[in-house]
């Protein structure tokens, strides 16, 4: 069973149909394009984990997957969990989805972690101000993709940040948090993978923003990762020591970190899924791992998975096309000088579709994956990309 059929979580039921799987879909949309790759399709939302129990018990299903998706992994989990399943705790797939919850385990289990408070109404966070040294980051609790996500610099900036953060709140909670500045030039992204217990990969990638348009929605990854190995192996430390205080089990995890000033590691997140923008894809071509194949078959017991990292001295990154602007979209122009690098396309809107300015993950125009000759062309066309895709839009 997949929860989720949205245009990135195609890649997953694919996989599956490929090697003879019967696929059975849930997503709440009536038109998602997954269901015209699975065998079954059921309109049902993946976060009513009871109706979702009830259509996986009554077609027998032998593995679940909420491939690419924050808000379904913990049905995933729970579902697995009744049904004995190969699956992660549920009571630990919810903590590594809620960020609170998330904020109270590090701070209980002695990692670096900033300052925070959760709020379900404005009035108690206004007051709570006192205790916080401006700039903040307001958040919900539960979104993915970086929906709803503010720096607030000023109390006058507050309440709209607060509302933002709670329109796109599933649990109607916002977290408020000290923002912590980091050291390097890109958070650190990408993916991990665990097999009985152990990381046994690190997809180490750098997670790429726009800071005209939206300083915390990543526009996209690279590799290889701007770090030295020491922190490298100190991040590898930390997440294992993650997984073995919440017995994460199995299957992939999204990474996102930093260090600060001082250099200090901060765990920001650790999303219990596969990473969202085409992650799972990168990572194969430099590495060769199929990690979409490795999470269904997970899934379904299989652990012999070949996950070792064999990458070799390569030059990549994807690019998430977006807008800066709201309207209509005219076209998508790609230059020459970024052409020749361009190793794939996935587009998801057409000409004529309406487009919205770039503030969360769900406002993509598609996405690019890129190849280079060296680290210094890398860097130069991920900085200065504006000039070389002229987005089009009326």
């Amino acid at each position: 069973m997949f929860l989720g059929g949205s245009t990135q979580q195609i890649p997953a039921i694919k996989y599956a149909k490929k090697q003879g799987y019967y696929t059975i879909l849930c997503d709440y949309l009536p038109n998602n394009p997954g269901q015209n790759f699975s065998d079954e399709f059921h309109c049902v939302s993946t976060t009513d984990k009871e109706t979702i129990l009830t259509v996986a018990k009554k077609t027998n299903i032998d593995g679940i997957v909420a491939y690419a998706s924050d808000p379904a992994a913990p049905t995933a989990a729970y579902v697995g969990n009744k049904l004995k399943l190969p699956s992660n705790l549920y009571e630990s797939v919810l903590i590594l989805s809620r960020k609170d919850l998330f904020r109270k385990f590090l701070r209980k289990n002695g990692f670096n972690c900033p300052k925070t408070e959760s709020f379900k109404a404005i009035d108690e966070a206004r007051k709570s101000l006192i205790n916080f040294q401006f700039p903040i980051m307001v958040k919900p609790i539960d979104s993915s993709g970086s929906k709803g996500v503010t720096r607030v610099d000023s109390k006058e900036q507050f309440e709209k940040a607060f509302e933002n953060a709670m329109n796109n709140s599933r649990e109607k909670m916002v977290i408020v948090e000290e923002f912590i500045e980091m050291a390097h030039e890109c958070m650190i992204g990408g993916d991990g993978f665990v097999v009985d217990g152990k990381l046994e990969f690190c997809g180490f990638l750098n997670s790429h923003r726009n800071v005209k348009v939206n300083p915390f929605v990543p526009i996209g990854t690279s590799y290889p990762l701007f770090m030295d190995k020491n922190k490298k192996d100190l991040v590898c430390k930390e997440v294992q020591r993650v997984i073995d205080l919440l017995q994460i089990k199995m299957g992939a995890l999204n990474l996102e970190l930093m260090f600060d000033k001082n250099g200090k590691l901060y765990i920001i997140e650790i999303g219990p899924r596969n990473g969202g923008n085409m992650i799972p894809d990168l990572l194969e071509m430099i590495t060769g791992v199929d990690f979409i194949g490795a999470t269904v078959e997970v899934a379904l017991g299989n652990n012999d998975i070949e996950s070792k990292d064999d990458s070799k001295e390569v030059f990549y990154s994807t690019y998430v096309i977006h807008s800066s602007e709201k309207g209509e979209l005219k076209d998508i122009v790609f230059k020459e000088e970024i052409e020749k690098n361009i190793i794939k396309k996935v587009i998801y809107k057409e000409n004529g579709s309406k487009v919205d300015i770039f503030h969360g993950a769900d406002k993509a125009l598609g996405i690019i994956f890129l190849k280079y000759n060296s680290l210094e062309d890398l860097k130069y066309k991920m900085d200065n990309m504006n000039d070389f895709i002229d987005i089009q839009v009326t």
